[in-house]
């Protein structure tokens, strides 16, 4: 019964902080080993980031479908169509999305090994946590925080997806790398998430599907069960998570994230120094 327990948990955890900038797979780190569980690993994090995918796609269905499908009129058109029937805008959007997704996609094929292994380490985690904060709490000072996500352009797509790409990384935060880069270029709050919510679709789900044997392989602990109902956890808090963070965003700042980042990783870096958990 415990691992049902444990997904259940997990799964919270997952919904709770994949869209925050706080980084999800540092608090499936971070909270085995403080309540003496063995590490879900790797694997078993990016097939249950497939439930919190799930609740992106569905909170924007609808801009989903309208880039989708004028991405798939543009290919077909020499020019913009003037009946209105799709957007050239939204075609853009899509090409966007596939140029920002290219950098993870590197970055996670060429150093797969490096990124299931040594940066799992609790020192690792903890130092990201706080440097990354710091960098969000500048750019959230400093950045103009006036373009809107229509004047996105395709250098811009791609530095936001190198930013993502920095994810890999436990502790960094893919919500986090990329709104920090997004708020330095000078985007809006809500325009960096909305585009940081829509580029982390196909690298999370692709993520997912390619760890999916892998998961299964962790052991027992984490069986298929345990891991389907981590993901349909994190899909349900994740969705209320999504709509919850786009209100605060109408008035709030990133200010209480950075806080919480970087009291979090001293934490955890004080924990190690006084050898109460293990790296």
């Amino acid at each position: 019964m415990t691992e049902w327990v444990q997904a259940v948990v997990l799964g919270v955890l997952q919904g709770l902080t994949e869209f925050l900038p706080i980084s999800s797979s540092a608090h499936l780190r971070i909270a085995p080993e403080l309540m003496g569980w063995d590490d879900p690993g790797a694997a078993f994090t990016a097939v249950v980031q497939i439930g919190t995918e799930t609740a992106v796609i569905l909170f924007f269905a609808r801009d989903i479908g309208r880039i989708v499908t004028a991405w798939a009129r543009s290919l077909l058109a020499r020019r913009a169509d003037r009946t209105g029937d799709w957007n050239p805008q939204d075609a853009r959007m899509g090409w966007y999305v596939i140029a920002g997704s290219l950098p993870i996609v590197v970055v996670g094929v060429a150093f797969k090994d490096v990124i299931e292994g040594d940066v799992r380490s609790l020192w690792v985690i903890g130092t990201t946590l706080v440097v990354l904060g710091v960098i969000l709490g500048v750019a959230d000072r400093v950045g103009a925080k006036n373009r809107p996500l229509e004047s996105l352009t395709l250098p811009h797509a791609v530095a936001f997806g190198a930013a993502q790409a920095l994810a890999v990384i436990p502790g960094v935060s893919r919500s986090g790398a990329t709104i920090s880069m997004g708020l330095f270029l000078g985007y809006e709050r809500a325009a960096c998430a909305r585009f940081a919510f829509l580029l982390a679709i196909p690298a999370v789900l692709g993520a997912g599907l390619f760890e999916w044997p892998a998961a299964l392989a962790e052991g027992s602990e984490y069986g298929l069960g345990p891991l389907l109902l981590a993901t349909a956890v994190a899909f349900a808090v994740g969705y209320a998570v999504i709509a919850w963070l786009f209100r605060w965003l109408e008035h709030g700042s990133y200010v209480p994230f950075v806080a919480y980042r970087i009291a979090l990783g001293v934490l955890v870096l004080a924990l190690l120094t006084a050898g109460v958990i293990d790296a």
